[in-house]
């Protein structure tokens, strides 16, 4: 008799709303838990209540991304209750469009690094090691097509999205030899509160749900490839 195959367990970072959500949702259809991260309590339950009752499996956990104390302690939270990980998706990010870089202030470009760039670091810092002795795994880096083209009056994001593009390649060329496949996911504008979309028909625009298939397919992909780099874009410009 065949043993049954282990629980596949993954973390989604940014999950309480957006984009998060719908991937926390997407990979919970394909049998995973999921842990889903983010600062406010209230929507993290929400978005574990709509996976459950879509008779998923979710875990609700509070963590602020800009704070390794806070990733140390979930990632043992991570191993000490579940043993492994399988799937890593930095999804949470803040936008900052108000005018040009030298107007910017400096506190508002510290806000976006830090949890667009930073806090990635931390997560892979804190998670890799247990994805390696759970025999490798996806980490799925949620980035910008602003980290592939200018974006006036938005270069510290376009900034902290160029930086995670660099980031994302270059440790998956360190992590290719321990099974652990490192990709970058790059929508254009999509619908959510993360950023104005002044003049654009939102009917036309990407969706969350968008994003979010892409990640679904990535995770469910043969082992043997994996996409490095997905441009994601509306089949209509709105």
């Amino acid at each position: 008799m065949m043993s049954p195959r282990p629980l596949k367990i993954a973390v989604v970072t940014g999950a309480s709303r957006g984009i998060g959500a719908a991937i926390a949702r997407a990979i919970a259809q394909d049998g995973m838990l999921v842990v889903v991260c983010g600062r406010d309590r209230q929507a993290l339950q929400q978005t574990a209540d709509e996976i459950s009752a879509a008779g998923g499996q979710c875990e609700p956990a509070v963590c602020d991304v800009t704070r390794l104390e806070d990733v140390q302690l979930l990632a043992s939270r991570v191993e000490r209750t579940y043993g492994r990980l399988d799937v890593l998706v930095n999804n949470a990010g803040v936008g900052s469009f108000r005018g040009p870089l030298h107007q910017l202030a400096p506190e508002e470009w510290e806000r976006v690094m830090n949890t667009n760039l930073r806090g990635v670091f931390y997560f892979i810092r804190s998670f890799t090691d247990l994805m390696i002795r759970s025999g490798g795994g996806d980490i799925i880096n949620i980035s910008s097509l602003a980290g592939k083209n200018p974006l006036p009056n938005g270069a510290s994001y376009a900034a902290s999205k160029w930086g995670l593009n660099g980031l994302s390649y270059s440790v998956a060329e360190e992590l290719r030899g321990h099974k652990i496949r490192v990709s970058i996911v790059c929508p254009g504008s999509v619908d959510t509160e993360l950023s104005p979309h002044t003049g654009k028909d939102p009917g036309k625009m990407l969706q969350p749900d968008d994003v979010a298939h892409v990640v679904r397919m990535i995770v469910t992909q043969a082992s043997q490839s994996f996409a490095s780099e997905i441009l994601l874009r509306p089949a209509q410009k709105p």
